[in-house]
């Protein structure tokens, strides 16, 4: 409803229905692209070449990338998927182990994988290790002789034919030479798709409903992720900071499709943070902006800390709905479970109104909590109450608790009217200003009365013009994410 006109639609407006996104795995199947190669080959930089903006972290030392992440990009008109990957390493161990895992994944999962090489360097022993390891996949390869500034390296990129893996394509993914033929080479493995590019064009934009797993470094995001999902899907290692790119995963749960988003961990000075980990830290801001509603994940283990309230606040000013998770549950012993329900009452008292699951991403203790919980949140943000049901509650309630005198006259409650939702948004029309502690009571009230478990709610007022011209607050409208 507009804002600027809501006297005629405030009183003769009519019931409207809460819109439900249906949720679902709509999009139609486009070719996958795996980006592969050993560490510090310019994979990520030739990503954001290709997607033509800085996506990818990048830095100049190796090892920046750890999960394989997936892009939507296109090329002459046809859509694709880029997924790219951490260094592949075939004799790793340790966490390097992990990232190595998820670069061979994506190679046996892609229809085309193209495989970065530093033409600068020749064949290593392990490009020729990833090689034999590509052959087994049985899927169409195409070689980028990456770092091949100018006509002076072509003759070292050709040195790459020794791989046996086709003709090398010269690029540069810092300058961008050469980067259409390479795109040409791959798209000519794609297979023909003449009817599926008329049912992307009409798929749904919406797609699945789509969570971001949020909290400070090592609280078990990609380990939760993993368990949803089923498979070691993201890099887990005790060190805290591995994720480092948000990664979207697709998973069924329930009969219904969602978009789990995993992030690195939210560190508590942003400012002071370089290289990749600030780009993580940018790309998980990124990710809760495109998510719906917000998982929080704290590690029971450990006090509450002043990273865990931020990120939540976080959350709750971006207006996304709000779910807490308690990982690692199964390691609370009766000392620390009573300390820890103190915390919670004490540091997070202004989201009461937000569900919490206590789980173990672990053991998948109480896994079947979240679901629930995420419903929850997500139709408390998309839920409308009517307006003609809205001034009826608002009547009795002013009448039973009229707004406070200031400045010896007592403003008064027009109307009201719900702008919007996703989150719920309220304007009060008035006549004065109402103290904070009222709209705090108003707020309080609606989710008593109405609900909204899981939501923020947001509410404004506009002021009455004045008689005579005299405006007491033009056009004013005071924004309050009280919780």
């Amino acid at each position: 409803m507009s804002e600027n006109n809501p006297a005629g639609e405030a009183w003769g407006a009519t019931e409207e229905a809460a819109q439900a996104a249906e949720a679902g795995e709509r999009a139609a199947v486009t070719p996958v692209v795996a980006v592969v190669g050993r560490p510090n080959v310019g994979k990520s930089s030739l990503v954001n070449r290709v997607l033509g903006r800085r996506e990818a972290v990048v830095e100049d030392v190796p090892g920046v990338t750890r999960d394989r992440v997936a892009y939507d990009a296109s090329w002459q008109g046809r859509p694709f998927t880029l997924v790219d990957t951490g260094g592949w390493e075939t004799d790793a161990e340790g966490m390097a182990a992990s990232v190595a895992r998820q670069a061979e994944y994506a190679a046996q999962a892609a229809d085309v994988v193209l495989f970065v090489v530093d033409a600068t360097v020749g064949v290593t022993d392990a490009d020729a290790a990833v090689t034999r390891v590509l052959r087994s996949t049985r899927r169409p390869v195409v070689l980028a002789a990456n770092k091949v500034d100018g006509p002076a390296q072509e003759a070292e990129a050709m040195a790459l034919w020794n791989l046996g893996v086709g003709e090398p394509v010269a690029v540069s993914a810092l300058h961008g030479r050469g980067t259409g033929d390479l795109l040409d080479a791959v798209a000519a493995h794609f297979p023909d798709d003449e009817e599926g590019a008329g049912e992307r064009a009409a798929a749904d934009e919406e797609g699945p409903r789509r969570i971001a797993l949020l909290g400070r470094p090592n609280v078990g995001k990609s380990s939760l992720l993993n368990r949803l999902a089923g498979q070691d899907r993201v890099v887990v290692d005790p060190t805290a900071g591995t994720t480092r790119d948000a990664v979207d995963e697709l998973v069924e749960l329930g009969g219904i499709t969602w978009k789990f988003i995993d992030t690195a961990g939210i560190r508590r000075r942003f400012r002071r943070l370089q290289g990749a980990d600030y780009y993580a830290t940018v790309r998980t801001s990124s990710a809760l902006e495109r998510a719906e509603v917000a998982v929080v994940l704290m590690d029971v283990s450990e006090p509450l800390a002043e990273q865990d309230i931020r990120v939540v606040e976080q959350v709750m000013e971006s207006g996304r709905a709000l779910v807490l998770a308690f990982n690692k549950w199964d390691t609370l012993d009766e000392d620390r479970r009573y300390y820890l329900e103190k915390e919670i009452d004490r540091q997070l008292s202004r989201v009461s109104w937000a569900p919490r699951v206590n789980i173990s991403a672990k053991t998948g203790r109480h896994m079947e909590k979240l679901v629930p919980a995420i419903e929850t949140g997500l139709a408390s943000w998309d839920a409308r109450i009517p307006t003609g049901r809205l001034n009826s509650w608002l009547k009795e309630l002013v009448a039973a608790t009229p707004p406070p005198v200031r400045g010896g006259r007592q403003p008064k409650i027009l109307f009201a009217t719900q702008a919007d939702v996703r989150p719920p948004h309220f304007v009060l029309f008035t006549t004065g200003f109402l103290e904070d502690n009222y709209r705090r009571f108003i707020e309080r009230r609606l989710r008593e009365d109405f609900g909204f478990e899981g939501s923020p709610i947001k509410v404004s007022m506009r002021i009455r013009e004045k008689k005579g011209g005299t405006k007491a607050s033009k056009g004013s409208v005071r924004p309050d994410w009280r919780r």
